[in-house]
């Protein structure tokens, strides 16, 4: 590792204590590398406009830090264990192709409050993302809602209970993700607030132009007080995994439904070959991998949270506890995109059986439905509830669709409110 930006020119490092103290960082820094530099970008425009910085140093960093950002992107610069950290690469960068005007970059800020808005906008693009995702994902079951709906088995405590429909089941999570978009909007909102120019957490002696950056760097807003800029690094984060947590809470949901459905028993799914795989050793096996890791995932986001609140126990301003945050924040966000990104191919091409799902429909279960309808005639309910239940053999000749279509309810099989939903996935 090459030697800290913190070395005051006396300090013996300690090679082995450095990499404790740097751990996982520069591999996790790969991740937020294109954010601090924009970052850095928008501290030296904002330098150069309160003349800390003349124009042609201006210009020279601004030129390197692009140039930088492209050599990153190209595979030409290494992130790697010569840098403490992203930040600490960056100017070590800087000053190895610029001199003094490198030495000049930090001026006004702390490593603090540089990772905090390139985390910051890391997770307004991962929210933007969580968002985009969940939309198509809307729009898929939106799609098949309407163009596939056949009766099937409703079932409560896991026990056949009345007709339902795959129209139904689609809507339902057509909703869902619905408001799981709008949830990452509104927490993408919730965190679109400037931290940088806050340094260490209490400020600085200079008049940063920090609503000029704030704006350079399409922040909604500016985060005015520096201990709370620091009390939210983390707290911002959960937050975000929150939201992703939501989205995958759904995921997980139709993840158990398939696997129960994709069973010999139920058999009431095909999924295609290239989501199953097979065994090592049962040449019969066609086994749901792909569900059921994406019925993991959300247990991967639980345990970044989790691990986050511990983290979390602090008091205010900056504790190099939060370094810890940063690794569980990525995995999971990572981890989470990757399940989302699958889940609108999966939806579009399962395969329903819909001779096994008629099948599955047992005369018992229109007994709810008869029971209204003596209801409607004038019969107390509780009366017609325990008339019906004496008189199942009665129900034998009703159909699926007569039960489905008598739903006429708003939200139930015969009144979808697809349209409505289309409505509201179209203002997000």
């Amino acid at each position: 590792m090459s030697d800290p930006i913190w070395n005051k020119g006396n300090a013996k490092i300690d090679a082995r204590i450095m990499r404790f103290c740097a751990g996982d960082d520069v591999v996790l820094d790969r991740q937020l590398f294109a954010y601090d530099i924009r970052a850095s970008q928008a501290h030296v425009r904002g330098l150069g406009r309160i003349g800390l910085l003349e124009d042609a140093e201006r210009d020279a960093l601004l030129a390197a830090l692009a140039q930088l950002g492209e050599a990153f992107e190209r595979g030409e610069f290494a992130l790697d264990e010569r840098y403490e950290d992203c930040h600490s690469a960056i100017e070590a960068y800087l000053i190895e192709k610029l001199g003094d005007a490198g030495r000049k970059v930090h001026t006004g800020r702390s490593r603090n409050d540089q990772i905090l808005v390139a985390s910051r906008l890391y997770l307004r693009d991962v929210l933007a993302q969580i968002g985009a995702y969940a939309k198509e994902i809307a729009g898929v079951c939106l799609e098949r809602a309407e163009r596939d709906d056949v009766p099937m088995p409703g079932y409560t405590h896991l026990q056949r209970a009345v007709p339902s429909s795959t129209g139904m089941w689609f809507a339902g999570f057509a909703e869902a993700f619905i408001d799981n978009a709008r949830l990452a909007r509104d927490t993408a909102g919730y965190i679109d607030t400037n931290p940088l120019g806050t340094a260490a957490g209490y400020g600085v002696n200079l008049g940063l132009d920090r609503e000029g950056v704030t704006e350079d760097l399409g922040f909604e807003r500016m985060q005015i007080n520096p201990i709370y800029a620091q009390n939210s690094r983390g707290k911002f984060e959960l937050q975000a995994l929150m939201a992703l947590g939501q989205a995958l809470l759904d995921v997980r949901r139709v993840a158990w439904d398939l696997s129960l459905f994709c069973t010999a028993e139920f058999d009431f799914v095909e999924l295609p070959d290239r989501f199953t795989t097979g065994s090592s050793i049962m040449p019969n096996k066609r086994n749901p991998d792909v569900v059921e890791l994406l019925r993991a995932s959300y247990g991967v986001v639980q345990g970044a949270m989790a691990e986050l609140q511990a983290i979390l126990s602090l008091p205010s301003g900056y504790q190099r506890d939060l370094q810890a945050s940063k690794g569980p924040v990525l995995r999971a966000m990572s981890r989470g995109l990757d399940a989302l990104a699958i889940m609108p191919e999966l939806l579009g091409a399962l395969r329903f059986n819909e001779a096994r799902l008629a099948e599955a429909i047992a005369p018992a279960m229109y007994a709810t439905d008869r029971a209204i309808e003596l209801a409607k005639q004038g019969l107390p309910f509780r009366e017609a509830y325990v008339q019906v239940a004496a008189e199942f053999d009665l129900l034998k000749d009703r159909t699926p669709a007569q039960s489905l279509a008598s739903r006429t309810s708003p939200g139930a099989c015969a009144d979808l409110k697809l349209d409505v939903l289309r409505a509201r996935l179209a203002t997000l």
